[in-house]
């Protein structure tokens, strides 16, 4: 008798972690517009233009010297052999240039 408790306290046990609602199988009555996925890789980021780049395209093969950016705008210059942190940043717009300070790319990353 004292098994058959024992095993009754355990199966009501269970039975209280199961689901507690039914599933419902209704369609959504509100249309939502699909949101576009966040960006991964830097060719996406940029693809997607996330940290405005567009903008700035007329300046790929002027001189670094002669550009000027927004100073809150968080902007990146790469020179060769810059060190630069590995973390992504779809945000960040990194300007690119050749060992003569020449913007040679505007990337996303």
């Amino acid at each position: 008798m004292r098994k058959f408790l024992m095993a009754a306290a355990c199966l009501a046990a269970l039975a209280a972690c199961g689901q507690t609602t039914a599933p419902t199988t209704e369609t959504p009555t509100t249309t939502e517009t699909p949101v576009a996925a966040a960006p991964t890789t830097a060719a996406e980021a940029t693809a997607q233009d996330t940290c405005g780049a567009s903008q700035y395209r007329a300046m790929i093969g002027a001189n670094i010297a002669a550009a000027t950016f927004p100073a809150d705008s968080g902007i990146r210059i790469i020179r060769p052999d810059t060190a630069v942190t590995q973390d992504f940043s779809a945000q960040r717009l990194n300007v690119i240039t050749d060992a003569n300070g020449v913007i040679t790319s505007l990337e996303c990353y």
